[in-house]
């Protein structure tokens, strides 16, 4: 009889805990309402295939990168001679920020081409003697139809 007993304390224990509904341990993610392109000062676009490009900067100069938003309009998908037409986004708030400290380096509003200009020393981003390799990662972000994004990249010292 007592084996019968904890049998079933031991069932109704285990269903109750199998009942729990666990947290998801991994962050929740959104499509961006934007698409995002990363380019060098000199206009040269980073890869847009890697998740985090990196762009050139001289060592000589102020660092800098320019970021590019586009509104992509998907109503002629499904014609092949419209497709997806990219639609530039003026007046969009672009905070750059050091991604080792969260510090906000600069922030800068869209051009009727959707894009934002980043120009400014290699000290301020933390690197008071840039040398070829000098790498600095950042963050800009943004908020677009009531939806924030963020797109990490990187500038290299050349």
């Amino acid at each position: 009889m007592k084996k019968i007993l904890n049998f079933i304390v031991l069932v109704i224990l285990g269903a109750a805990f199998a009942a729990c509904e666990k947290a998801d341990p991994f962050v929740d993610r959104v499509v961006s309402p934007v698409l995002v392109v990363v380019q060098g000062i000199d206009g040269v676009p980073a890869s847009g295939l890697t998740t985090e490009p990196t762009v050139p900067a001289s060592i000589t100069a102020d660092a800098g990168a320019t970021i590019k938003i586009l509104e992509l309009d998907k109503s002629g998908i499904l014609d092949y001679k419209i497709g997806i037409d990219s639609i530039p986004v003026s007046g969009i708030k672009i905070s750059y920020k050091l991604r080792s400290t969260g510090a906000l380096v600069k922030e800068v509003t869209t051009d009727s081409k959707g894009m934002a200009n980043l120009s400014t020393s290699w000290a301020s981003l933390g690197v008071t003697a840039p040398k070829t390799g000098s790498t600095v990662k950042l963050i800009a972000t943004g908020t677009y139809k009531d939806q924030q994004f963020s797109k990490y990249f990187s500038i290299s010292g050349k």
